[in-house]
């Protein structure tokens, strides 16, 4: 028998889309999409048009539609969102099921930017459009009983926002959102690789150093190797091979990561002290890209003072979550239509 309804729960993120489909994860991409200059339609989205950046001249324009978590281009994102739900694998149908969608967006989305989310996933064929906060889905895809009365902190460090939420009882009960990530990160790599060695190097560059070399302490207990960059002079445009190592890095990347830290104790300070009592037992569960790099959860557990942990799989943790979220769409108070 068939379903007339595909279900499917989208973690909308501003470096990575993912979609969950039946318990399985079916797109994992890059939000990026490629849009044609002369009749404005789409020509590649994701990985694909990723490759596209800074390839394709004045023919081809890439667009990351997502800026800060939130949407910057309407139409774009659209067009991304389309692209990627008609990469799903398709079972052999005569029709075209209507799509129950569940939407992640960031805890400090305002009506606005809510809306925007919801009419852009209407648009791109979503029938029944639900949204999740995202720090709410990575407690749920950490595998947390956030309908408890326990209270319980989730630091998700995505690529254009950090999110920090104190939940109990199916609730956010205090929450941070910071315009500090991923590409935060990115940019400092950036702007540290010209100023430091003179090298020219685009954003996809830095994120490889980081993904390499990056760490947020200048001493780790198992050294990581020095990351080669290839690129060219900024003054004479010659090419240029620099070697470089996660001290470096560790060093450009703390003014970022300190206000990661703040943002941190401001929600520890508005954090009722029955569930702060809580936090301090359990620890605080860093998820998303920005948990990977390296010592992070040592640096923020020497400075906070509390233990932290970092989840087994950070980068699906919230894409876990909505997909939990998904089959149980009809039972979660805290779902926004």
């Amino acid at each position: 028998m068939f379903s007339f309804t595909q279900e499917i729960a989208v973690d909308l993120g501003t470096a990575n889309t993912i979609i969950i489909s039946n318990d399985k994860v079916v797109v994992d991409e890059p939000s990026v999409v490629a849009i044609s200059s002369s009749d404005n339609k789409m020509v590649a989205v994701g990985s694909k048009a990723q490759m596209m950046i800074g390839r394709g001249g004045s023919m081809i324009r890439t667009v990351r539609p997502l800026k800060d978590g939130v949407i910057a281009d309407f139409y774009a994102c659209e067009m991304m969102i389309r692209g990627m739900i008609q990469a799903i694998p398709k079972k052999n149908r005569l029709f075209t099921p209507s799509l129950r969608m569940v939407v992640c967006i960031p805890s400090g989305s305002t009506d606005v930017e809510i809306r925007a989310v919801r009419d852009s996933s209407e648009h791109a064929g979503g029938r029944d459009v639900y949204m999740i906060y995202e720090p709410m889905a990575a407690a749920i895809g950490l595998g947390i009983d956030v309908e408890s009365p326990e209270g319980c902190m989730v630091v998700d460090i995505g690529g254009g926002t950090t999110e920090i939420a104190v939940i109990s009882l199916g609730g956010i009960v205090a929450n941070k959102s910071i315009k500090t990530a991923g590409d935060d990160f990115n940019a400092d790599i950036v702007e540290y690789m010209g100023r430091m060695h003179n090298l020219k190097i685009d954003e996809p560059t830095a994120e490889r150093i980081k993904i390499a070399v990056g760490s947020a302490l200048p001493e780790l207990d198992e050294p990581l190797d020095d990351y080669v960059v290839i690129g060219p002079n900024k003054v004479t445009a010659l090419p240029m091979q620099v070697p470089v190592s996660y001290q470096e890095i560790a060093h450009c990347l703390d003014k970022s990561i300190v206000k990661v830290e703040q943002a941190i104790m401001q929600a520890l300070d508005i954090t009722p002290p029955e569930l702060y009592a809580d936090i301090v037992k359990r620890g605080i569960f860093l998820a998303g890209g920005g948990a990977l790099l390296h010592g992070l959860a040592k640096r923020l557990t020497d400075k906070i003072t509390i233990q932290f942990h970092v989840a087994d799989d950070p980068l699906h943790a919230v894409s876990r979550g909505t997909g939990i979220a998904l089959k149980n769409v009809h039972n979660l108070p805290f779902l926004i239509r």
